[in-house]
């Protein structure tokens, strides 16, 4: 016979509200190893339960979905209902990115880990925005090259999979051969 009360049972909580309790507490993308360990499950066990709960969200309509982003889960507010939040949402957003910066990202991303020169090499222009984009944290320095002067490398950051909605660079989509010249480029 169990000596759990019923108090004691509803403060341990369901699975259910386990993983929304640390979806909201850990305020970033929760790995599915991590909830696993919460919940003390297997990771099987662990991902019935979290598509449980994504599709319980959805199905009760409370202003909240689950997204699978930057290889964890996180709670956001689903997209219909994101317009009418803005006046509560601060800071305003960074400006947009200019051409060559998304350019020079998508070179980054595609190509990683990739130097400094192998970038402009291929769009054939000065690859500075590396700078800019380093500074939002959508790129890294990732290591150092094994040619002359050792230059850095640079590689995507988790921030890049945030901002783009990414669970993993394997969702960025396919290129036609591996020229570059058509990217983002009007």
């Amino acid at each position: 016979m169990s000596t759990d009360t019923p108090e004691r049972a509803a403060a341990a909580g369901s699975p259910q509200a386990l993983i929304g309790a640390a979806l909201l507490a850990a305020g970033r993308p929760v790995r599915l190893r991590e909830l696993a360990s919460v919940l003390g499950l297997g990771e099987d066990a662990a991902l019935r339960a979290v598509q449980a709960f994504g599709a319980a969200l959805d199905a009760a309509g409370l202003g909240m979905a689950l997204e699978a982003v930057a290889g964890g889960y996180r709670l956001i507010v689903p997209p219909p209902l994101a317009g009418h939040l803005a006046p509560l949402l601060a800071p305003p957003p960074l400006p947009t990115l200019s051409s060559a910066a998304l350019e020079v990202l998508a070179i980054i991303a595609y190509r990683q880990p990739v130097t400094r020169a192998e970038i402009e090499a291929m769009r054939g222009a000065s690859a500075g925005t590396v700078l800019t984009l380093q500074e939002r944290e959508l790129v890294k320095v990732v290591g150092r090259s094994d040619a002359v002067g050792q230059p850095l490398l640079y590689g995507t950051t988790e921030k890049f999979l945030l901002e783009f909605g990414l669970s993993s660079l394997q969702e960025l989509p396919p290129l036609q051969g591996a020229d570059f010249s058509h990217l983002l480029r009007s």
